[in-house]
């Protein structure tokens, strides 16, 4: 309940601190600057990690035919074998 009250709190505030009227502390011009800062920041971060997990992806499958190949070679010994 206490996390759900300081949640609303601070949307709140946040709405409050940007609204464009005399009564606000006006701030939506800062969070602009803000947000055009960070956006290029944040995505290099994402496009980093998309490309971490799309190298990972890739070992892994790489992987999975190693395996499928050396269970088909054991097959083919078992069938061999008998």
């Amino acid at each position: 309940m206490v996390a759900l009250i300081v949640g609303l709190v601070f949307v709140l505030f946040a709405v409050y601190s940007v609204l464009p009227v005399e009564w606000s502390l006006q701030w939506g011009a800062y969070v602009l600057d803000f947000l055009k800062g960070g956006v290029p920041i944040i995505a290099l971060f994402i496009g980093l990690i998309a490309i971490l997990i799309g190298v990972a992806d890739i070992k892994d499958r790489i992987e999975a035919k190693k395996e499928e190949a050396e269970e088909a070679a054991e097959k083919a010994a078992e069938k061999k074998e008998s």
